[in-house]
Formats: structure tokens, C-alpha cells, sequence
């Protein structure tokens, strides 16, 4: 499962290396809350499954595994964190929030670029194009049920601990929204959990560094 303005071609890099795999791009539209999202993965998902969850996604992998933690047999985390929101990230969602009601939806994507992609990137028409097609592809709409969603999560931290499976830890060292200090973090408290750090990639490794990400992925699952 990926995040908010994404849509399954954040996977296409992944889907395409995969293609005589069992693979399902869960539903990140239709909630507005982590639960709901959380429960329509499993209502959806086979009795064991490998979940692979990006930003938003992983804080419904944090809720699938307090629900289902039985059926998860793998879990990798892509550029999330595993706190609820601060002040300045409430601040800046509710920012998002206020172009939207206000008719901007199209600036959204164009206020997020600076932190979905480092610096050097910002010119490479490809991914641009890519984070534009996504956010309208998504809608307003939606947009705002997944802000909600994202808003009113828990801390999911107290339990992290809990989480008994091979997991792996995925991010770009120049990711503008989640950080090194993010992924330490839940790597200390998951038992056993690698993280793994994408050079020169930000927000949307699976897109910026698939020749690293792809075959990381799949040693991780097939190991």
C-alpha cells in the first residue's frame, strides 16, 4: 500500500520485474480513516501475505499488525514513520487542506515536489510528470480523506515491538518528509529489522532508484 497523491504507478517499477508474482496494489482511496483502510486490506488480502507499505501504507501496516499480526508473513517499510503527527506536520496538512477547500487542489502537488524529491531532481521532467499524473489521477476528494485519515492516526510506536516478522526498513537518504532519525527509530524497536538507506532518492524511492530498490525488494521476499 502506498500514500496519499500516489496511485499504483509509484509500483509499476516493482510489478514490472514481478510479472509471474501474486501481487495486489491495495485500495488507498476508499477511507478516510487508518482503520477502515487497515480492515479492508485484510477483508481483501489472503489468509498470508507479504505486505510492502509506503508513507501513509505503513501507518496502515502498523494497524494491520496490531489487528492480523498472524497473517503477515514479511513486512517491508518504505519512507514512513511510526509516531502520530506533530505540530509542524498538522500544520502543514492542514495547509494542503486550506488550497484545496480554497479551489488550489492543482498547487498541492506543486507545494510537496521540494519534499517528495531532493533538490537535483526537481528539474527531471519524468518524475515530475509522474507525481502530477498520480495527485490527479487521485482527486481532491480523495485527498482530503486520506489527509483525515493520516491526521487522526495513532502513535503506533508503543508497539512496535510486537511486531515479530522479518522487516525490512527502505529510505531515501534525502527524503524531505521522513528521516533517517524516523527509520532508526523503528528499526531499534522492531526485533530483528534492517534498514536500508536509498543514496541520492527522497519520498519515492521505488520510482527515483529502482535498479536499487527493485532487487532489494525481492531478496527480501524470496529470502
Amino acid at each position: 500500500m502506498t500514500g496519499q497523491l500516489l496511485t499504483e504507478t509509484v509500483w509499476q517499477p516493482l510489478l514490472e520485474a514481478w510479472p509471474d508474482r501474486e501481487v495486489t496494489v491495495v485500495d488507498n482511496r476508499s477511507d478516510d480513516t487508518i482503520a477502515g483502510f487497515a480492515q479492508r486490506l485484510l477483508d481483501n488480502a489472503p489468509p498470508k501475505f507479504i505486505l510492502i507499505a509506503h508513507a501513509m501504507g505503513g501507518f496502515v501496516a502498523f494497524e494491520v499488525m496490531r489487528r492480523a499480526p498472524e497473517r503477515v508473513a514479511k513486512l517491508a517499510l518504505i519512507a514512513t514513520l511510526a509516531s502520530a503527527d506533530g505540530p509542524a506536520q498538522t500544520a502543514r496538512r492542514q495547509g494542503y487542506i486550506d488550497l484545496v477547500e480554497s479551489g488550489n487542489f492543482d498547487r498541492v502537488v506543486e507545494e510537496r515536489i521540494p519534499i517528495l524529491f531532493p533538490e537535483e531532481k526537481r528539474g527531471d521532467e519524468r518524475l515530475l510528470g509522474i507525481a502530477r499524473r498520480m495527485a490527479a489521477d487521485t482527486g481532491a476528494d480523495t485527498f482530503l480523506a486520506q489527509q483525515r485519515a493520516i491526521m487522526a492516526r495513532i502513535d503506533s510506536r508503543p508497539r512496535l515491538g510486537e511486531i515479530a516478522v522479518p522487516t525490512l526498513l527502505v529510505w531515501g537518504e534525502k527524503d524531505g518528509i521522513t528521516s533517517r532519525a524516523h527509520h532508526d527509530e523503528i528499526a531499534r524497536a522492531i526485533p530483528g529489522a534492517r534498514l536500508e538507506v536509498i543514496a541520492g532518492a527522497g519520498h519515492l524511492p521505488m520510482i527515483e532508484a529502482p535498479e536499487v530498490v527493485v532487487p532489494l525488494l525481492t531478496e527480501f521476499v524470496d529470502a
